[in-house]
């Protein structure tokens, strides 16, 4: 019996890929990212243990809210593909048996040679780059930028869809220069259908503060519009130049 470790679930979600969606946020992750707004996420043997059929009867009665509005399954976490065979079958089970759209939400820091048999039954992947300056990421996530960016290649090459997120951050990757080489590495990439700012938040802290951590962005303010409108600017300015050359 295939299970894996679910540490929470939405019945409506609209803004992890297209139209109205049921999301599945999975248990574990290996990125420690400083604005995490669920470090409760992290632990890889928390959560709940789910069996596939249990999360398809979760499903099962919304479904014609998601075909009525072009929407589907999103899995998400903690990072889904540190549990690629559960979310393989499940992909491949809502595939089967009502033909749904299936996105992965994901860091890209799994090795998509890892996870090669969850791709294929993947229509869209939405993927997060903290920072493209190396060691900025590894400043802020723990871990090299690497893998996520082999991944994006790795998407790009294969002809996959994606959705390209960049959480923004005050301070932290609002650098002119980190802002503009994002958009050239994005301007390389083939199957970007949409790119994102998700402007920090706050929102988690107190999660932090129940797991007894010290919260390491406090007094970070959210970005402003303007700031936001500026990151977009610089974003496509990198693109742009790869375009021209």
């Amino acid at each position: 019996m295939v299970k894996g470790r679910v540490h929470s679930l939405e019945t409506f979600g609209t803004v992890d890929g297209p139209g109205i969606r049921f999301v599945l946020f999975m248990q574990g992750c290996l990125m420690k990212c400083q604005y995490c707004h669920n470090p409760d996420t992290w632990n890889l043997d928390g959560g709940k243990v789910m069996e596939l059929e249990e999360v398809l009867a979760e499903i099962e009665p919304y479904l014609s809210y998601y075909r009525s509005s072009g929407g589907g399954l999103t899995v998400s976490g903690g990072e889904p593909t540190l549990q690629a065979p559960f979310v393989r079958e499940l992909f491949k089970a809502v595939k089967d048996r009502w033909n749904l759209n299936t996105t992965l939400d994901s860091n890209g820091f799994n090795e998509p040679n890892k996870i090669h048999e969850l791709l294929e039954v993947t229509d869209l992947v939405l993927l997060d780059i903290k920072h493209i300056n190396n060691e900025k990421h590894k400043k802020l996530t723990g871990v090299s930028n690497e893998r996520t960016l082999h991944t994006a290649q790795w998407l790009s090459d294969n002809g996959r869809k994606m959705w390209i997120r960049h959480v923004f951050v005050p301070g932290i990757n609002d650098a002119e220069e980190d802002l503009i080489a994002l958009g050239e590495f994005i301007g390389t990439l083939k199957g970007v259908e949409k790119f994102e700012i998700l402007p920090y938040h706050q929102m988690g802290i107190y999660k932090w503060e129940a797991l007894g951590r010290i919260y390491p962005l406090d007094g970070v303010p959210s970005p402003t519009e303007e700031e936001v409108e500026r990151a977009y600017r610089l974003i496509e300015q990198g693109r742009r130049q790869v375009s021209c050359v």
